[in-house]
């Protein structure tokens, strides 16, 4: 199934979200020893985005785990998915995002799910291509400051060569970071200050996930000294 097809996909129903999740729960607890911390720093009740680190393809079924609530994930659209991986984003649903030019119809849903208290899952560093930290797209900073909703950062980490290990019948060591979730403010008007505000954001972004992983993976953030101050720091 191809990128032509990802534009028709939608965000399936809430109550089947819920029903999937429960399914999440039983197959993560099945093919995965899963460590998670910080879990009291999730909000109770929405709305806020949750941001997280991609590593690899089959990140977002964690991250549901880890969140135990149903989430209106963006996927990027404009990208080829490999047919034995695509049943399960068919399955939850996504809402569409095409990198190249975002549609106000992508923002719009996803504001949309936001005003009804529910939460938005972003990975943003778009697609997984390398297992280190890169440069943020925008798009996670922008929908968190028009809704004006807060930033809930996570790590995830232990999914390499996790096809071999499960065709191995090795249960794979997942360990998931939550940090403490934060706002970013307004969004400036003037298209300048606003590139700027975006940026500054974005890299906020990232470096609250950063905080939450071993320096191993720090990528280009590797060496910031903004990674070693108070905070959502790593543990180990």
């Amino acid at each position: 199934m191809g990128k032509q097809n990802l534009d028709r996909y939608k965000v399936r129903p809430k109550p089947i979200r819920y029903l999937l999740g429960y399914l999440v729960l039983i197959l993560g607890t099945m093919l995965a020893r899963i460590n998670i911390k910080g879990a009291e720093n999730i909000p109770k009740n929405g709305p806020f985005v949750v941001v997280c680190n991609h590593f690899n393809r089959l990140d977002p079924p964690f991250v549901i785990f880890a969140i135990k609530k149903p989430i209106n994930f963006l996927m990027a659209s404009d990208q080829t998915v490999e047919a034995e991986i695509m049943w399960a984003p068919w399955l939850y649903g996504f809402i569409p995002t095409n990198r190249q030019k975002i549609a106000p119809s992508t923002i719009k849903e996803a504001v949309k799910a936001l005003k009804k208290g529910e939460i938005v899952g972003i990975f943003p560093e778009g697609v997984a291509t390398e297992a280190y930290l890169r440069q943020a797209k925008k798009g996670a900073a922008y929908l968190a400051m028009i809704a004006d909703v807060p930033i809930l950062p996570m790590s995830l980490i232990g999914m390499d060569n996790i096809w071999n290990k499960w065709f191995k019948g090795i249960k794979p060591r997942l360990r998931i970071r939550i940090g403490r979730p934060f706002v970013l403010g307004t969004l400036p008007k003037d298209k300048e200050q606003k590139n700027t505000a975006l940026v500054a954001a974005s890299e906020k972004i990232m470096l609250s996930i950063g905080k939450l992983l071993p320096a191993a993976y720090h990528g280009e953030f590797v060496g910031d000294k903004r990674l070693a101050r108070a905070g959502n720091c790593h543990e180990s």
